[in-house]
């Protein structure tokens, strides 16, 4: 093999990285040059990353979206905002949320998250400490004030 050919060393970091998680090309290019490679080795290596099919943008929003929604752990504003904090461009952004299936509502979402991370949690009975502990919570996640306020209203019987 004559030397142009090999992998530069930039590339190889590159292919290690993305053999422990998906990174978008933004993220990739920062990572590689807090490893102390070069702005344009960092590029190169992105852009053969890209030309080869291991780095996509598109489907590394479309992984984070699905399993942000799965979780609850993101939703609605704060979704687009992790996103575009990732690297991702904002109309794909917009494009990737647009396509993904919403398969349930956010008051439902909000509930069982709730559920899970407050077991017990009764909003008829809770104080305003309690309650405000749990409206912080949404509102991170980025649930619209709408929902917090539907759930932090309900009656307890939803919640058992």
């Amino acid at each position: 093999m004559t030397g142009s050919s090999q992998p530069s060393d930039c590339y190889l970091a590159a292919l290690r990285l993305l053999t422990g998680q998906d990174y978008t090309c933004a993220a990739l290019r920062r990572k590689l040059q807090m490893k102390r490679f070069s702005a344009e080795e960092a590029q190169q290596a992105v852009e053969r990353l890209i030309s080869e099919g291991y780095l996509q943008d598109q489907r590394y929003a479309e992984r984070f979206v699905a399993a942000a929604r799965n979780s609850g752990r993101y939703v609605g504003y704060r979704l687009r905002q992790e996103l575009r904090r990732r690297g991702v461009d904002a109309e794909l952004v917009e494009q990737v949320l647009q396509d993904a299936p919403d398969d349930g509502d956010d008051l439902m979402r909000a509930r069982e998250l709730i559920e899970r991370r407050y077991a017990g949690f009764n909003p008829q009975v809770a104080d305003d400490r309690q309650r405000r502990r749990i409206a912080g919570f949404l509102q991170r996640r980025g649930f619209p004030s709408r929902v917090v306020m539907t759930l932090l209203n309900r009656a307890s019987s939803s919640f058992e």
